[in-house]
């Protein structure tokens, strides 16, 4: 029976004053009623009132998944425009700073500050969540397995944080260094098969631990929710391409090793380690920096990586029909993503202005009008 690989896409965005993008600590009376009446469930709140999700529905075409973006994040943009606010996709926030920060009072949220404490708190990042539907629990987990040493080309092409409290962070991906202060996420361990990853979640939860396996926070993992595998590592993507074509990338992926059983079927120790330096890698250079590749013992540049996957999974693409989509990572590759936007915009204001202020705030209009384009 042919498999379409239906996929969606979940955006998280930060809610910010229309003036003067400074984030929102408190989710304003009747903002968020006024979306769901106007969005349904493809909204949905967050752990901090300074953040939203949205989510698209299943699609089987990438054309269709970036028309539903487009509007999900418009019609988003009109609600918000007639409360004073806008909306932010980045990883990070340019100016936030995370002390003060109001939870969303939802018994999930009240058990998750309490244990977390301050890490909670400074929990200010956005991320891109992508789903890909794999029926089969061995299968999700065998994938996620072999899918390890590709994740930091997902984090190297979805860079948006390059800053964090109105400082230059020197990291074109910050939120990861954020947000990896949170237990259990990173690299998922190498599990056998899904038994051994429900022994593992089991454990947790029988122990009180954890609740579920929603509270397994990886950077690719199976869905708690859906019959899917969700990479969770890409930072939320600015402008609404590079989201699409990195869910068309990773949907072709996750096709290519569904039909080639033996691609990474190897894969040990040294190669998550090689993965988590990788990972590590993208962070701090995104699209400028290199990967350590464990079979040549040598340093291949990000943008040549990028290359090598695309014409590795050009046959999958184009059996979804998302070679179109595909096309758009070498722009990225060449042109830059969010993150080095965000930089030369406030390179070029700081130069033109000499004051800091006004260059982080032309980097958060960027980003406010970028989202909505």
């Amino acid at each position: 029976m042919s498999h379409d690989y239906p996929f969606g896409l979940e955006e998280e965005f930060f809610v910010v004053d229309a003036a003067t993008k400074a984030v929102q600590r408190r989710m304003p009376s009747g903002f968020f009623d006024h979306l769901k009446e106007k969005l349904g469930d493809a909204v949905t709140v967050e752990l901090l009132q300074s953040q939203l999700e949205i989510a698209t529905n299943p699609a089987t075409s990438s054309g269709v998944a970036l028309d539903e973006l487009r509007d999900l994040r418009g019609r988003a943009g009109d609600v918000a425009a007639e409360h004073g606010l806008a909306f932010i996709a980045s990883g990070t926030h340019p100016t936030a700073t995370w002390q003060g920060m109001r939870h969303t009072a939802a018994n999930r949220y009240d058990g998750m500050m309490h244990d977390l404490q301050m890490l909670g708190e400074r929990n200010m990042v956005c991320g891109l969540h992508v789903h890909v539907e794999l029926p089969d629990p061995d299968q999700r987990v065998n994938v996620m397995r072999r899918i390890l040493p590709y994740i930091p080309h997902f984090i190297a092409l979805a860079t948006s944080s390059p800053f964090w409290g109105s400082r230059q962070t020197g990291l074109m991906g910050y939120r990861l260094a954020a947000y990896d202060e949170l237990p259990r996420t990173g690299l998922p361990e190498l599990f056998e098969d899904n038994a051994a990853y429900e022994a593992y979640v089991d454990a947790l939860v029988s122990a009180r631990a954890i609740s579920d396996s929603s509270y397994v926070w990886w950077a690719i993992r199976p869905s708690s929710k859906h019959p899917t595998l969700e990479l969770r590592a890409p930072d939320s993507c600015t402008r609404v391409e590079d989201a699409i074509a990195i869910a068309a990338l990773y949907r072709a992926l996750v096709r290519h090793l569904v039909r080639n059983p033996s691609h990474n079927a190897g894969i040990g120790t040294v190669d998550r380690a090689i993965a988590n330096e990788n990972k590590w890698r993208a962070q701090r250079y995104g699209i400028h920096g290199s990967f350590v590749d464990l079979a040549g013992r040598r340093a291949v540049a990000v943008p040549d990586a990028v290359e090598e996957l695309i014409s590795m999974v050009a046959d999958d693409a184009d059996a979804l029909g998302a070679l179109d989509a595909l096309k758009h990572l070498r722009t990225i590759a060449s042109g830059g993503t969010s993150a080095d936007m965000q930089i030369a915009v406030f390179q070029e204001a700081h130069h033109r202005t000499g004051n800091r202020g006004e260059a982080l705030d032309a980097v958060k209009t960027w980003l406010a009008q970028a989202t909505l384009q």
